[in-house]
């Protein structure tokens, strides 16, 4: 199976993230936390004093496996904490912060904007950790403002649970699992395992 890096062709006008999705089940599998009034029934994280419709989360995190299939074909794609911080910063340059979308549909939805966002730099101090939420360094963390009523109701149904980024990427490397899982971290060797077993456990029920 091959791991391919995903990286940024700054020669291509397109290369970046262009919207940000709200989704049940995001891809890096990380789900965000909703701050929001404390006299409404939510999940609380912490008592506010007025209605913030908050949602936190991360929106990449570097050296992070992630499955997909395409037709037939299976493969994990990554990326680097370079690239996630080049993302992150060439996502505020082009204006894309009021880009979103609802389980990446076609149509951008009103009453969506990041008005946040950070790349964590020590976990342990990180302002992540007052949220209940520990990243690891090079995680790209959100935060976007919800007015849109009806994905706010989504978000109170736990049909929304996290953020997956929307855009274009360019291939870096595309080898066999076995020749490059060499040069892998211990962390991402222990993510592939773990989505080995997960995928196993699938299949087998």
């Amino acid at each position: 199976m091959n791991i391919i890096e995903l990286i940024i062709d700054e020669n291509e006008e397109l290369s970046g993230i262009d919207a940000v999705s709200v989704v049940e089940r995001p891809a890096i599998e990380e789900d965000f936390i909703a701050l929001k009034d404390a006299n409404q029934d939510l999940i609380l994280l912490k008592k506010v004093d007025d209605e913030k419709r908050l949602l936190i989360g991360a929106g990449l995190i570097p050296d992070k496996p992630i499955f997909r299939k395409n037709g037939e074909q299976e493969f994990y794609i990554f990326f680097s904490k370079d690239t996630v911080r080049k993302a992150s910063q060439m996502f505020f340059q082009k204006g894309n912060q009021n880009k979103a979308t609802l389980e990446h549909q076609d149509n951008y939805l009103n009453g969506m904007t990041i008005v946040e966002s950070w790349i964590v730099e020590d976990p342990e101090k990180d302002k992540s950790n007052f949220y209940g939420l520990n990243y690891p360094v090079g995680t790209w963390v959100i935060s976007m403002k919800v007015e849109n009523d009806e994905v706010w109701e989504k978000v109170k149904n736990h049909e929304i649970k996290g953020f997956s980024i929307e855009g274009f990427f360019s291939d870096k490397l595309q080898r066999p699992q076995d020749k490059q899982k060499e040069e892998l971290s211990e962390e991402q060797k222990k993510e592939l395992e773990l989505l080995k077993q997960i995928k196993d456990v699938v299949k087998n029920a």
